[in-house]
């Protein structure tokens, strides 16, 4: 069990680390390259370290080198590994793996930890079989471990049935190798990290906005090697977010990060509540301060989120404040790395918040005027987003135990240290 202190006032400025979701794409669209690629700022955490372990089983070279590592795919390219390509506790590796090895010729074996066996894949698997691979896995939904039978492949128009960055990113990494174009269509719009980094590599790739929606339409081909600068991860600024518009005395600020609109949905609806939480442009970054705020309740919708990463710490937020907030349409909370459906208001509850569910939706009235919560205690269920969100109530409260905090390795080793260093 862990220990965080309040923390009397908060000052000072944090630089998070790299993006976790522009970490992934790069490293996989390194590897596809041709020639070497140098990432600078990738993300430190053991996620992203299991899709630099896969690429190098894959045939890819990768030479760590200070703040920098070394990508290099092979001329002939990447080529199926006799090992099991090990995913850890990253389901963002194991999925856009699905989609890399669809067409490399060879059976592919992905696996994952105990948490990561424990979520479903079958979503990612419909897209890539329409396009001529083999996958299966466990049970119906296809829990890991996974078997890919990579071979040729046709590219498809997929209408995804429910947002998913991630089953759009692994139906684009299949489309590099497949015959002719490969098209996405997404009612809702997701977040577009793998449209910028691809285009970033030099591939052919069209976008159009329809409505609420977008599509994506992707030519074969293959990534440049080039060098690669990865900004900060806006899902980890957003927990200092709530931490500065929610403790009593603070005023920080989160440098060089990344703001695509898709990624900081966050900060308007602190906005909305009466955070003072404002993004900073400087050009090629941004950066975001924060200062203590009186929050009032409001309604947060999934597409505002559409990751839902944000949703723990928002839930924290919502604690907070005065009044019912809503959040709507939040099912796929429950297949991360936790049930965050459930964690999350059993952490409201830990804060001395009341919340309930209906059907998808779940609610919390919030402590108003008497934020500040009391010491608790919380088992993360083995859930980096869980562990943070309850460090950073119990930083403007008065302390919390945490069972299971030693998983925030997974995206931001240091998270504990930097939110001490802001006393």
């Amino acid at each position: 069990m862990t220990d965080v202190a309040a923390l009397a006032r908060v000052r000072g400025s944090v630089r998070v680390p790299g993006d976790k979701s522009y970490s992934h794409r790069a490293v996989l669209l390194s590897a596809l390259a041709e020639g070497s690629s140098t990432l600078t700022g990738l993300s430190p955490g053991a996620d992203v370290a299991a899709t630099l372990g896969a690429v190098a089983r894959l045939g890819a070279t990768v030479e760590p080198d200070e703040d920098r590592v070394r990508v290099s795919g092979p001329t002939r390219g990447l080529r199926a590994s006799a090992e099991p390509l090990e995913c850890a506790n990253s389901g963002t590796t194991m999925r856009l793996l699905c989609g890399v090895v669809a067409g490399i010729a060879g059976s592919h074996r992905l696996v994952g930890d105990a948490s990561l066996s424990r979520r479903p894949m079958d979503r990612v698997a419909a897209p890539l079989r329409l396009m001529g691979a083999r996958l299966s896995g466990e049970g119906p939904t296809l829990h890991p471990p996974l078997l890919v039978e990579g071979g040729p492949l046709a590219g498809v128009e997929y209408h995804v049935p429910v947002p998913s960055a991630q089953v759009k990113s692994a139906v684009l990494f299949a489309g590099l190798g497949a015959a002719g174009s490969t098209t996405v269509v997404e009612a809702v719009r997701t977040r577009t990290t793998t449209e910028d980094t691809m285009r970033e590599a030099g591939l052919a790739l069209g976008v159009a906005e329809e409505g609420t929606g977008r599509r994506v339409t992707l030519a074969p081909g293959r990534p440049a090697a080039r060098g690669w600068f990865v900004p900060g991860d806006p899902s980890q600024a957003a927990f200092f977010a709530v931490l500065g518009a929610i403790h009593e005395d603070a005023s920080l600020e989160v440098v060089s990060l990344d703001a695509a609109p898709e990624r900081v949905g966050f900060v308007a609806v602190l906005a909305r509540m009466g955070g003072r939480v404002t993004l900073h442009d400087h050009g090629s970054f941004h950066s975001l301060s924060a200062l203590s705020s009186t929050l009032a309740a409001t309604e947060v919708h999934s597409r505002e989120i559409p990751s839902v990463d944000e949703v723990p710490i928002l839930t924290v937020a919502a604690c907070a404040a005065e009044g019912v907030s809503a959040f709507r349409e939040m099912a796929e909370l429950r297949v991360k790395e936790s049930d965050r459906f459930a964690g999350s208001m059993e952490l409201a509850r830990r804060l001395g918040a009341t919340a309930w569910a209906e059907g998808d939706d779940f609610f919390v009235e919030g402590l108003g005027a008497a934020r500040r919560f009391a010491p608790f205690a919380l088992d993360a269920a083995l859930d980096h987003r869980m562990v943070m969100a309850a460090a950073i109530a119990g930083a403007a409260g008065r302390g919390c135990s945490i069972t299971g905090a030693a998983t925030v390795e997974t995206s931001y080793p240091h998270f504990l240290r930097d939110l001490a260093l802001l006393a």
